[in-house]
């Protein structure tokens, strides 16, 4: 294999093939891999392999023990895919950023004409675990605002979106985000009125208050062209990371620190480089209660915007970033409704549920209507 070879397959991974790729992100600078011992696992897109290296008595350098090797079949089977994005989360977009809360990566490698890529990152499972397997906490909450300001300050405004060649998303890009989800509107309201039963007899009971039916329709029908408007100024957009759900966040087993903010794999129709505080929302208003929502998203966004201005981001105003907060509230909905694009999700039906609820209640709190 050469340097510009993706992995398929777990048994691609030699002695002499990792040897080589250590020397090459400098991990190992003397001595040589031994041996590998390999353990295969399946995700949604993904397969991976855990790695356990052992070396030569004579190797030096950092030498991972345990490594994780990610291969991803970039084309999703049913007319959408995904790019290259990944392979420049760990190896171009924050390379320059030493305490971005990502993942070591030794290698990636991404194939246009092959629609695949791979990965080769340490394997933190012994010390670390997805943010869905631990109670939420306060400090928790303040580390994953401390994490975004250093991702999105990075790539602030602009100017740095020009030089990371990231273009503004278009009208008709926003349109298509929206446009996906949008079937999904009608079968949940459906579901609403109807209280349909699954096909192994559970009951599906979507609860609204009386009057969420008609804001869910005014949010699709005024809501895009607010979104559209907002990207006249390029102060607040970024590039984010797009879906920091409980199972992209890599927490501590014990303590807090540090997080790690894992699988930036955007759809060719997701939004990329987009306002900040939408990473921000994904994870407070979709993934927390609302009691905990409620006591936390304040002090959350002021050590946020905290973190911004001590990375050099000094105008963007706490009242541009609460209107910004408020705006993107409502693209819960989408993110809800995406999930029953092609009718009732039975099997993640409590999980789309709770985002639409969540969203719908946060807008009440808000005050939050669209004109």
């Amino acid at each position: 294999m050469n340097e510009t070879t993706v992995l398929t397959k777990g048994e691609q991974v030699s002695a002499e093939w990792l040897t080589a790729t250590l020397y090459k992100s400098d991990a190992l600078t003397c001595g040589k891999v031994v041996s590998v011992d390999l353990t295969a696992e399946e995700s949604n897109w993904a397969a991976s392999v855990h790695i356990d290296v052992t070396y030569s008595t004579d190797a030096q350098g950092t030498r991972p023990r345990k490594l994780f090797l990610k291969m991803t079949d970039t084309d999703t089977g049913d007319g959408e895919s995904f790019g290259d994005s990944e392979v420049n989360y760990y190896l171009h977009d924050y390379i320059d950023v030493p305490d971005a809360p990502l993942v070591r990566c030794y290698d990636g490698v991404y194939s246009a004409e092959n629609h695949r890529y791979h990965l080769l990152l340490d394997d933190l499972s012994a010390t670390h675990v997805e943010a869905l397997r631990k109670p939420r906490t306060f400090e928790h909450a303040l580390a994953l605002a401390d994490a975004f300001a250093i991702l999105h300050a990075r790539w602030w405004g602009a100017e740095r979106l020009t030089e990371a060649g990231a273009a503004m998303h278009t009208p008709a890009h926003i349109q298509r985000f929206i446009d996906i989800s949008a079937p999904g509107l009608e079968h949940i309201l459906w579901a609403a009125r109807a209280n349909p039963q699954a096909p192994d007899g559970t009951q599906i009971t979507v609860d609204l208050e009386p009057h969420w039916p008609d804001l869910l329709r005014d949010v699709f029908a005024k809501h895009p062209n607010m979104l559209v408007k907002r990207t006249d100024d390029a102060n607040g957009f970024t590039l984010i990371h797009g879906d920091p759900n409980y199972t992209n966040i890599l927490v501590p087993r014990d303590g807090d620190r540090p997080l790690y903010l894992i699988d930036r794999q955007p759809f060719d129709w997701s939004l990329t480089t987009w306002l900040a505080l939408y990473d921000l929302i994904y994870v407070m208003i979709l993934d927390w209660n609302v009691e905990t929502r409620r006591n936390w998203e304040i002090p959350v966004l002021r050590r946020y915007h905290t973190g911004l201005i001590q990375r050099g981001i000094t105008n963007y105003s706490w009242d541009a970033l609460w209107h910004d907060y408020q705006l993107t509230i409502p693209m819960g909905i989408y993110i809800a409704t995406e999930y029953c694009r092609g009718g009732i999700n039975v099997r993640l039906y409590r999980r789309w549920l709770h985002v639409l609820q969540r969203t719908l209640t946060a807008m009440d709190d808000h005050n939050l209507s669209v004109e």
